[in-house]
């Protein structure tokens, strides 16, 4: 390998990234017969953990975000037992006094 491809190869490593070129592009240079890069893929995505697998994860986060919040909220703040506020009584009593039956 002599100097001029060593400079030459140098710099290719410290240009910046060309934009891509679209297909309609690169099929119109590989006609006129001038040479095309292959696109340089810079990030590859891997999913450890699939769309519906995230969803539910999220779903359940939230349940239990407000069920934690709930029970903060009834137990420590309030005048209840902690453990009142996720039974099904207490948010009938709740419902009844919203609505006006008590």
């Amino acid at each position: 390998m002599n100097d001029e491809n060593r400079t030459e190869i140098q710099l290719n490593k410290t240009d910046p990234p060309k934009a891509p070129i679209t297909r309609a592009e690169r099929n119109r240079l590989k006609t006129e017969g001038k040479e095309v890069r292959p696109k340089r893929t810079l990030w590859v995505q891997i999913r450890i953990l699939p769309i519906w697998l995230r969803i539910l994860l999220v779903a359940v986060l939230i349940v239990g975000a407000i069920a934690l919040g709930v029970t903060i909220g009834y137990g420590y703040m309030g005048d209840g037992n902690p453990a009142d506020a996720l039974k099904k009584e207490t948010w009938v009593h709740i419902l009844d006094i919203m609505s006006g039956k008590q």
